[in-house]
């Protein structure tokens, strides 16, 4: 899935507690900003309903559900997101859930993203889950696997894109979340990026959350970072 404008390839994370504070955002960046994440938070307080609603009414979904189970279940899950409308699913980049997501949304256009490492997670968090890989190594492992088993595109953190893109190739999509301004806080995130530095690393799509949700003019927040994507 390649974007034909900045305006699509910005994704703001509807990273709020209740349905009001989401519809709130989006009437916001109406006109301005045209794809939105849903994630845990929203999902458990009325956010599958509105992601239907956005999506009926033209505007994109990036649901971020990162699946994992056994196969026939996220099959199941998925054939039933797909009904949704919704643009794009996050699952966990594991070669059997992907490959039966791949199979369930077979002749949908809903693309599947692997999740590779999570941006929060360093080197030292992977040794604490059990892995022997570092972060870069197990990102473009995955990746690898990701693009065998037919998926859409993938998650990764920006500082990987460049290669990330170098193992996927130009046709899939990278969806890079950890994005901050130039100057901004990193928050509870590890391995971050500008938004110009990423889209010049590859990344097809940019996931910005606090940067924009949290500001006091939101439009400027986000009109601001659109201006640094299309500057790269």
């Amino acid at each position: 899935m390649q974007p034909d404008s900045m305006r699509d390839r910005l994704i703001v994370g509807l990273d709020v507690p209740t349905l009001a504070e989401a519809e709130k955002v989006v009437r916001d960046l109406e006109g301005m900003v045209a794809f939105y994440k849903i994630g845990y938070q929203l999902a458990f307080a009325g956010g599958l309903d509105f992601a239907r609603d956005l999506a009926s009414g033209g505007t994109k979904v990036f649901l971020d559900m990162k699946l994992l189970d056994i196969d026939n279940t996220v099959a199941k899950g998925v054939e039933n997101i797909v009904k949704m409308g919704v643009t794009m699913l996050t699952l966990h980049a594991y070669p059997k859930a992907m490959r039966a997501a791949v199979d369930a949304a077979r002749g949908s256009p809903l693309c599947l993203l692997g999740v590779t490492v999570l941006t929060s997670m360093d080197e030292r968090d992977l040794a604490d889950a059990g892995y022997r890989d570092d972060p870069n190594t197990l990102v473009l492992k995955r990746a690898e696997q990701a693009r065998g088993a037919g998926m859409g595109g993938i998650v990764c953190s920006a500082a990987e894109a460049a290669a990330v893109r170098g193992v996927i190739g130009p046709g899939m999509a990278v969806v890079t979340p950890g994005i901050r301004p130039a100057g901004g806080d990193a928050g509870d995130q590890k391995r971050v990026m500008t938004p110009a530095d990423a889209i010049r690393a590859g990344a097809s799509h940019l996931v910005v959350a606090r940067p924009i949700v949290a500001a006091v003019d939101r439009r400027r927040a986000a009109q601001a970072i659109l201006e640094e994507m299309a500057a790269a």
